[in-house]
């Protein structure tokens, strides 16, 4: 079958691999529909910590069910692929926090992705795409990160939510604040980035404009909660100052660093600081149920598309210029 490999930084190759092997208690999905994700872009680029290559890429994922192998499944049921597989028995699994589990390995980070013609996983990773289309179903996963992140939070209806960084995780949680009733306001340095958020019609602000009076008469004494999607840890370090006092900061982004923060300033807001990871099937449903009722522009956020033959030439420039690209999907 034809699949998508990263062979080496700045590499990839449409390759011929065998179809995989169908193990007890697995599904087999035939792929449809694949978003690329800013992982595989740090991937192609050769940032990406620990990762071998070769490996098969992709972990955005939608398809159709082609051997169910008993599970609750029919052949040609659409399906939603949570790609984190867990080990079901460390102590997070066991309260039911498969998102962290202590083994966790994401499909085409740790293992072999989706980026291919089909795909073969445990049933329990399977959630049928009821109601949405398959190129929505490979948003699904993105957008859960910025739902788990906000159900993480705790923020409530009325209350004042901030989301530095608008990439598609950050508008992923841009959205998914809104939906839980939060007044958002979103900050970003990249000019682009800025014109397509105002666009969605977020309340926008670039980097530059937060030291101005209208930031400062938005923030007020501070925002109910602060989420940081940025991967970038001078943000992530200085995210808590936008904080009131008792109000929650939630790191979404992650980079290899040190965070530092004063501790003067997180007792003196009696802060509480969450990370989010993940996601779990609660927030793969409920994205689901929100794109149904049409709470997510989808047709606004699949702003580039291509197919599984072309990812090879068109992949690269994206990692290189990401202006304009807010979610790029590949029809299999």
């Amino acid at each position: 079958m034809r699949a998508i490999s990263c062979t080496a930084p700045q590499q990839l190759a449409l390759v011929d691999i065998a179809p995989p092997v169908l193990q007890p208690g697995w599904v087999r999905v035939a792929i449809r529909h694949i978003g690329i994700c800013g992982t595989d872009y740090h991937i192609f680029e050769g940032t990406f910590p620990f990762f071998e290559y070769p490996r098969v890429i992709g972990h955005e994922l939608s398809g159709t069910i082609t051997d169910a192998n008993g599970a609750a499944f029919a052949v040609g049921d659409p399906v939603v692929i949570n790609p984190y597989l867990h080990c079901g028995h460390c102590p997070a699994c066991l309260e039911g926090k498969f998102n962290c589990c202590e083994t966790l390995k994401v499909l085409g980070v740790h293992t072999a992705g989706g980026m291919a013609e089909e795909i073969v996983l445990p049933a329990i990773n399977v959630y049928p795409a009821t109601g949405i289309s398959l190129r929505d179903a490979a948003m699904v996963e993105f957008l859960a990160i910025g739902a788990h992140a906000v159900r993480r939070s705790e923020v409530k209806s009325a209350q004042r939510a901030l989301v530095v960084g608008s990439g598609p995780i950050g508008l992923g949680v841009a959205y998914f604040a809104k939906i839980a009733g939060a007044d958002v306001t979103v900050v970003d340095a990249a000019p682009d980035k800025i014109e397509a958020t105002r666009a969605l019609g977020f309340r926008t602000f670039s980097l530059g404009d937060t030291e101005g009076a209208d930031f400062a008469a938005t923030k007020a004494s501070g925002f109910d909660a602060v989420f940081d999607a940025t991967g970038s840890i001078r943000a992530m370090n200085a995210s808590i100052f936008h904080a009131r006092n008792g109000g929650t900061y939630t790191l979404v982004g992650v980079i290899k660093g040190d965070l530092v923060f004063p501790d003067s300033e997180v007792h003196r807001r009696e802060l509480t600081i969450r990370a989010s990871r993940n996601a779990t099937r609660e927030d793969f449903e409920h994205v689901m149920a929100s794109i149904r009722a049409r709470a997510v522009p989808t047709d606004r956020l699949a702003t580039h598309q291509t197919t599984l033959d072309r990812v090879p030439a068109d992949m690269p420039g994206w990692a290189h210029d990401r202006t304009g690209v807010i979610k790029a999907i590949v029809t299999v």
